[in-house]
Formats: C-alpha cells, structure tokens, sequence
C-alpha cells in the first residue's frame, strides 16, 4: 500500500510546488489551498512534497476483548464447552478462514487470550488446542489503530544507510496513530530523500504487529529510589523493599521483595498495601519491548502497555542523540495518558528492534512536549519543555533522566501566538545556532507553526525570531478530528534544507522542505 496523495498538493515536486510565508498575500493566492507558486513578502521558501499519510483502517491487530464481571466470562466460557468438538472445530475454522489473512500468526495471539482468562475455567481435564483456540476468538476484537487519525510525526535519519545514493539519506518518520476510543500508539514509515530532495515513501504493509513484553526487565535502583522519593514514598516500605536489591535488579527479584515485606510486615495495613501497589505501578511504567527483525517497521506497533498510558501514547518527538564519546541512542519523549492524567515518558532504542521505556524523575517532569537536544551542551543535557501550558522553557541535567530548576527563554509575541506557544520537536543543530519549530496558537484555536534560533553555546539566548508563522493551516489543512491546526512532532536536516513533516488537523501527515539558508537569514534579520 503507497501512501495515499493529497491532490490538492499537486502530483509534483518542480517549482510550482514552491511557496513563500504568506505574510502578505493577494486574493488569488488566498483563493489557492495549500498556496501555489511565490507569494510575497518574505522568500522563506516552502516546498510542499507531492506525499500525505492518511488513516487507514483497514490496519488492525487484535486485541483481548474480556469482560469486567467475572459471571459473564464464566457464562462464555459454559457455552464454549457446551458445544461438541466438531462443532468447535467447525465455528473455528470458519473464524481463521474469515480473520486468518488480516494477521501474522493469528493462533498464537488466540492462544493467548485464551491464557488470560483460563483461571475461570473449572475443567480439570486439559483442552484440546481446537477449544483453547475458539475460546481465545470469543475473548478478542479487533482494533482499528489508525482509523480516525495519523498525524504529530517526527523524523530522524535511519540507523541504517546502506545502499542510499550519495547525497540522499534514509529516513524513519514516527506518527501518532488514533482508532476507537481515541487511544493513541506510534506507527513508523521509512522512506528516502533523494540528493536532489525529493522524497520517496516505502510501501506501507497492511499487516500490523504488537511486540514482544519483556517478561523479567531491568531496572537501575538509583532511578528506581529516585522516583519512589518524587512520588513521596521515603518512609520505611520504600526501605524495606529496595534496600535488598542490587544496583541493577529485576523484576522477579523486586517482586520477591514484595511478597518478603508482605510476609513479614503482618498485618499489611492500608499504607502499606498503598505504598506495595505503587511500587508495583512504577515496575510496570518501566518496561522493555522487542521486534522481529522479520518485521518491516510500518509493521510495528508501540501499544499502550502500562496502566498510565492506558488512553494512549502521545505525541513521540524522537531525536538521533549522539553523546560525547560518540555512541549514539535514538530517543524521545512522550506524554503517556491513562484517561484522567497526563505522565510525560521516556524511549530508548539503538535499532527500532528493541525499546525500553522509562519514567522520568524530577521536579520538572511535568506538562507536555519535553524535546531532548541531540547533544550534550557543556557536558550536560539540554531539554525543552513547556512547564506552565503558556511559555517556552528549557533545563540543563547531568542525567537525561532527571529534570528540574527550569529557566524560561520564549514568552508569546504576536498574536497568531498568545494564548501559548511550545516546541514542534527536539532543536535542530547549525552553524548559526539551534534553530527550534515552534508552534503557536492564537484566536479561534488556531495552530500555527514558527520558529526561533538559539545561541548555539548558550541555547538559553533568543538570538532569532520570527513574526510570522512559518506554516498555518490553508484550505483543507484546516479541515479535521481538531480543525485549524497544523503541528510537527520533530524535523531533520537534508543538506541545505530543513525537511518538515506536519500534522494536519490531528488528521493526516503531509512533508514540506524549507530552504536552510533562508530560514537562517530571516530569522537572524529579526533578531528578538
């Protein structure tokens, strides 16, 4: 499956797919959705790419679909067995034959299901692998991942360049996908750009893979006691259950610890039993994912796993990081959402194979769209955030897991800004300083893309600004689940040119590139 073209973005990448900020425009270009050829006043150049990612629903995995009351699992599970094996055998080849050629290995994920709710069955004599299989169908649905919306990517560079021309680079694109009930994961697309700048998307597979959980994951008691601490737990359970650990412990032997000061603490009151579970709940925040390197990677799915991201995972700004000794790490930040509260996360992965993801510490670990710089500054690591939902801030750490002490740098400025502004991404490095998408919402709700530049050894300076929005939402762009709203997750450099992917009224994707040294000029002749 290609990805599906936006026709109003025309069918090509020439010239007449060139436009300028619109800060002033006639009215035969505001006739035109998005604008065609140059506009005036600024020549801060836009090439719209003749690609858009569009939500497909046809991309499904399938998921354990279990009732909450226990007597109405029990009732499935009686007509189940009432029925003769042929009869099971009969109902579940005509489920594979109807649901087979939707998934990869589809009986395993039956088979599984069928484990999670096995504790109800009374049977003393093992079923046979026919009635394990229907009975796994009868606790699981389908779900749709991407149906109502793909949008909010971000893209770094793939770890993988082999065989790319000279001149291009392969990229990986994540996007936000939405289905039922509005829960969000991260979906990935892979494609090219060309040395002369075009982009070319790989296939898009309808198949769709969850990963394998890490059953026995590791954790760092330093981070561990730390988190505990910020949650307010530095009384004696806290003690009781880490002191035994090793600096690096699992979850089996912090499990062990558990059910120890359970045993010997009797009898368990309701702190302790609070102060149990919570430690558990952070065990469970912590976990680690791996892929089949079978799988193309628009075939891998990152699904809510814990329970504070049970109403999705939101908004992943990933970032190439490069450290001091020249290891690298692909990294991101996310806003984990369980329904009622928000919890920003950490990712990390060398391969888009393997990812583990982390809680983050520290008094400032708070509100959405924390962007990680690729690199240290002065030997340590740079973050922005947006601690008050209104400015723009940014903190210095010795560690890329501990936050606080925040210092403001961006307040809002023009009006297509000032009811907030916050980051479209990790900062992007260049010769004049770190150039940072904003975006920016103004009267009516409406999302605005701009940018800024940072001093490049003191990123707490504004040295560049602009007035303007650098992208706005134009025509059918401003049609969508949230309208009048466009907004980036992460940008990537390409030679000269800043390749911008952005989200389209929390609907589709879609890929501009922007002229580097333009950029560079207008905002340095804006100063602050």
């Amino acid at each position: 499956m290609n990805p599906k073209v936006n026709d109003s973005q025309g069918d090509g990448e020439d010239s007449s797919a060139v436009t300028a900020i619109p800060i002033q425009v006639t009215e035969d270009a505001k006739a035109s959705a998005p604008v065609r050829g140059t506009v005036t006043v600024r020549s801060v150049r836009l090439r719209r790419h003749a690609v858009a990612f569009h939500p497909e629903s046809s991309r499904v995995i399938i998921r354990p679909f279990i009732p909450g009351k226990p007597q109405i699992v029990s009732s499935i599970l009686e007509r189940a067995h009432a029925l003769s094996e042929a009869e099971a055998e009969a109902h579940i080849q005509a489920v594979l034959l109807e649901f087979e050629s939707r998934h990869f290995d589809i009986e395993s994920v039956l088979l599984s299901h069928y484990e999670k709710v096995r504790s109800h069955i009374s049977q003393k004599q093992p079923l046979s692998r026919v009635r394990q299989l229907l009975i796994g169908a009868l606790f699981s649905g389908e779900y749709a991942l991407e149906s109502a919306a793909l949008f909010n990517p971000s893209m770094v560079p793939h770890p993988d360049q082999s065989g790319v021309p000279e001149g291009g680079v392969r990229f990986i694109m994540s996007l936000r996908a939405t289905g039922e009930g509005h829960i969000s994961s991260i979906e990935f697309r892979t494609g090219i750009i060309a040395p002369e700048g075009t982009i070319d998307v790989d296939p898009v597979s309808r198949f769709v893979t969850v990963p394998d959980i890490v059953p026995n994951p590791t954790y760092r008691k330093k981070r561990f006691v730390a988190k505990l601490q910020q949650m307010g737990f530095e009384d004696g359970h806290a003690s009781a259950v880490m002191t035994p650990l090793a600096e690096i412990f699992t979850l089996h032997e912090l499990d062990e610890s558990l059910r120890r000061v359970r045993r010997e603490q009797k009898p368990v009151g309701r702190d302790l039993r609070r102060a149990l579970e919570c430690f558990r709940w952070l065990a469970d925040s912590n976990y680690e994912l791996n892929f089949s390197s079978k799988l193309a990677l628009s075939e891998r799915i990152i699904f809510p796993v814990s329970s504070n991201e049970t109403n999705g995972i939101e908004d992943a700004r990933f970032v190439r990081f490069t450290d001091d000794d020249g290891s690298v790490m692909y990294c991101a930040t996310y806003t984990a959402y369980n329904g009622r509260t928000i919890l920003p996360q950490f990712i990390e992965t060398q391969d888009f194979l393997h990812f583990r993801i982390l809680t983050l510490n520290g008094s400032a670990v708070q509100n959405k769209g924390m962007a990680l710089f690729p690199r240290r500054i002065g030997g340590r690591y740079a973050m922005l955030s947006r601690q008050d939902d209104e400015n723009l801030f940014i903190m210095f750490s010795d560690s890329h897991h501990f936050w606080s002490a925040p210092q403001m740098i961006l307040r809002p400025s023009q009006l297509w800004e000032s009811v907030k502004i916050g980051n479209c991404g990790s900062p992007i490095e260049t010769e004049a300083g770190w150039i940072v998408i904003t975006h920016g919402v103004g009267p009516m709700r409406k999302y605005c893309i701009g940018a800024v530049l940072l001093d490049l050894h003191d990123p707490t300076r504004v040295i560049g600004r602009l007035r303007e929005p650098l992208l706005a939402p134009e025509g059918n762009e401003r049609e969508g689940y949230v309208p009048n709203v466009v907004y980036s997750c992460g940008s990537m450099l390409h030679g000269r040119e800043l390749i911008l992917p952005y989200a389209m009224s929390d609907k589709a994707s879609a890929i501009v590139s922007i002229s580097l040294d333009e950029l560079l000029a207008a905002l340095l002749a804006n100063g602050i």
